[in-house]
């Protein structure tokens, strides 16, 4: 059995230049059955990743569906958490992508596992050469 405890991570990482575009942000998940490390049989793998802010045991795998505006990425959550992804930043050069597990206010009961659930964001423009930077927190509500 595993567990985990963690602090909140927040580290950014450098972005080079250009605007910060608005953002869209979803959590909703690709089908289900996607393993950690697997894509969907519809998504292309994303190779220009910035995973330095990310803990070593976070998984490191994104793509892209449809015509690019969809970035899919494997989040982590346990036990009693919720894991979800948003766009933090878009600019000509990097889109910057948080992973955040969201766990509750109140003590109660949880399961020790850990899960690997596949979420996407949208972007403003397809990803193209873009690299995408990811990082991660916790946070209680």
């Amino acid at each position: 059995m595993v567990s985990a405890c963690g602090s909140a991570q927040n580290a950014g990482t450098g972005a080079g230049g250009g605007p910060t575009l608005p953002t869209a942000t979803s959590s909703s998940e690709v089908p289900p059955g996607i393993a950690p490390g697997e894509i969907p049989p519809d998504g292309k793998p994303v190779t220009k990743l910035d995973t330095t802010a990310l803990p070593s045991e976070y998984p490191r795998t994104v793509w892209t569906q449809g015509d690019g505006k969809t970035v899919g990425v494997i989040g982590q959550e346990g036990g009693c958490g919720k894991a979800s992804a948003s766009v933090l930043e878009q600019s000509a050069s990097v889109v910057k992508i948080e992973l955040v597990e969201t766990l509750p206010l109140t003590k109660q009961a949880c399961t020790m596992d850990i899960r690997f659930p596949p979420l996407t964001v949208q972007l403003a423009e397809p990803l193209g050469e873009r690299t995408v930077a990811l990082t991660s927190r916790q946070e209680q509500k």
